[in-house]
């Protein structure tokens, strides 16, 4: 796991160093393939090239909709992509939050909460959801 762990901390160093930006958005494709597809496979299918040294296989992302009745749960996934979702965060996936900078928006929730979040982390969660399959 240690070994796993040190892998995923020098990807995310490189990511990191090289895909931050701070001007405008990322297309959701790019920040996808740059953070994630090591993991969870180019098509978010959690197949990426990591996915059989990992502890705990990757989600397959692509599902995401077809798990939750046919709804996106892109408040869902914003959570868990910056961390929000539970204080063991690490123990599943490596935190993102700090990849998502940029120009701020307002998220509209499901429950109609209008909470601050970056252009970027939109842009990621609305290409995890035109990748959805149904079936």
């Amino acid at each position: 796991m240690k070994t796993v762990l040190k892998t995923l901390a020098a990807l995310a160093g490189l990511t990191l160093a090289g895909g931050c930006t701070t001007e405008g958005d990322v297309s959701g494709r790019a920040l996808f393939t740059d953070n994630c597809a090591v993991c969870h496979g180019r098509k978010a299918d959690g197949n990426g090239p990591l996915a059989d040294k990992l502890e705990i296989r990757p989600a397959n992302l692509s599902e995401l909709a077809l798990n939750n009745g046919g709804v996106f749960p892109a408040d869902d996934t914003i959570a868990k992509v910056h961390g929000y979702s539970n204080s063991d965060h690490f123990a599943d996936m490596p935190e993102f939050g700090s990849v998502f900078t940029g120009p701020e928006v307002m998220w509209e929730t499901a429950d109609g909460a209008r909470i601050p979040t970056t252009q970027n982390m939109v842009s990621l969660v609305r290409y995890l959801e035109s990748l959805q399959v149904s079936e």
